[in-house]
């Protein structure tokens, strides 16, 4: 088995529900580290999601794993497929885990997913899906989602649903286009999105612009990009 390459995965917290963690034998994710010991000072650990032939590096706690963020345009999200099944960014900044580690985490246990936003003017919403997969990439990584719950931002992954992922280089979405080359992203897009949290990186409302941008359409609508999205999960208790 090829030795991989470390990659990071920020998790953000508040302080009030800080945690700490301390060295595990080969922990497959962060929340084997949280359960092992929670007395070490919270900071970034590192987890193994196929086994000793892989390091990925997590932060507890509330164990929640980013595996998707955007928050400045500092990091080019419109990438080609090797990319977005390595992963690419920084734990420090924008952040994409990368779809390989996305689903060897997923396939070992049950996850729930928290998608967190925010306006350019300080609007604070989050949606919560109860499950949350994706299948290998010999079935496109497509989308498992459901058991939606509503924060404030509505409902935008339903949509997404049981579609495989789709970079500018591979077309895997239902449309007759290409939708990542359309609403410069990628995605699980259907026919095209309902959300483009990897689209390009704008400032709030642009109406000449429509599914182009870093949108949740059912909170801001398709012509507002926002100015931060994370996306966490952690094991279903």
């Amino acid at each position: 088995v090829s030795q991989q390459v470390p990659v990071l995965v920020l998790v953000l917290v508040l302080v009030s529900l800080w945690t700490s963690c301390s060295s595990l034998t080969l922990p497959l994710d962060c929340s084997d580290i949280y359960h092992h010991d929670n007395r070490q000072p919270s900071g970034v650990y590192t987890i193994y999601p196929i086994g000793a032939t892989s390091a990925s590096q997590v932060a507890p706690p509330v164990c929640m794993e980013v595996f998707q963020r955007r928050m400045d345009g500092t990091v080019n999200f419109y990438r080609p497929w090797d990319q977005y099944k390595a992963g690419f960014g920084s734990a420090a900044g924008e952040y994409w885990l990368g779809l390989d580690t996305l689903f060897l985490l997923t396939l070992r246990k049950k996850y729930e997913l928290l998608v967190d936003m925010e306006s350019f003017h300080g609007a604070k919403v989050y949606a919560r899906y109860s499950s949350f997969s994706i299948e290998p990439e010999s079935q496109g990584f497509k989308l498992k989602v459901s058991g939606f719950t509503d924060g404030g931002a509505g409902d935008a992954l339903t949509y997404h649903n049981g579609q495989n992922f789709t970079t500018f280089d591979k077309d895997q979405d239902s449309a007759e286009k290409n939708c990542a080359r359309l609403h410069l992203g990628a995605f699980w897009y259907k026919d095209c999105n309902q959300a483009n949290p990897n689209g390009a990186y704008r400032w709030g409302h642009a109406p000449f612009l429509q599914h182009v941008g870093v949108l949740w359409t059912p909170w801001k609508g398709k012509h507002y990009s926002l100015k931060s999205i994370a996306m966490k999960i952690r094991p279903v208790q």
